[in-house]
């Protein structure tokens, strides 16, 4: 990874992920956004340091219409998040939008889509919508993505995918 890299963290909940991509581009910049305020209040609050020393910010944002310029992100991650995205396709354009060319876009997820325990959840939470890997992997190349490889964890029904813009 490119120590200078510019890494966005969309859904960035409470900002653990982005002291994660702190420690592995120490040069650039990592921005976290959150749709909700008091997830980006945490996240602001465990990244204060290095929000001071200007390596990181974190702003509300929603994923359907990122308040970034084209092309600014070396990368962008999305973990535990997809699953509350409406219009997949559309929040996935909008990624690929803010990626520069050659960028990488990192899917994690914990559900795979493929265990019907995971079902409870989509009745509790209101919006919440589980994805296979193959409705993910459409939804990615529709949206103009590339180079898309998947890892999963059959056992415990986990999938990350990497996808190239």
């Amino acid at each position: 990874m490119n120590p200078d890299a510019a890494v966005l963290d969309v859904g960035c909940g409470g900002g653990a992920n982005i002291v994660a991509w702190l420690g592995k581009c120490g040069n650039g910049h990592v921005t976290g956004m959150d749709y909700s305020q008091v997830s980006v209040a945490e996240s602001q609050k465990l990244n204060a340091a290095a929000i001071k020393q200007g390596k990181c910010c974190v702003v509300q944002g929603d994923v359907s219409a990122i308040p970034f310029p084209d092309a600014v992100f070396d990368y962008v991650s999305a973990f535990e998040t997809v699953y509350f995205w409406p219009g997949l396709k559309k929040c996935f354009f909008e990624v690929n939008r803010v990626l520069k060319n050659g960028g990488t876009f990192l899917i994690c997820n914990e559900s795979d889509g493929t265990n019907d325990a995971d079902e409870k959840w989509t009745k509790l939470i209101d919006g919440m919508k589980i994805y296979t890997s193959d409705q993910l992997i459409a939804a990615l190349k529709e949206a103009g993505f590339t180079e898309i490889k998947t890892y999963s964890n059959k056992k415990n029904h986990w999938i990350s995918i990497v996808a190239t813009k």
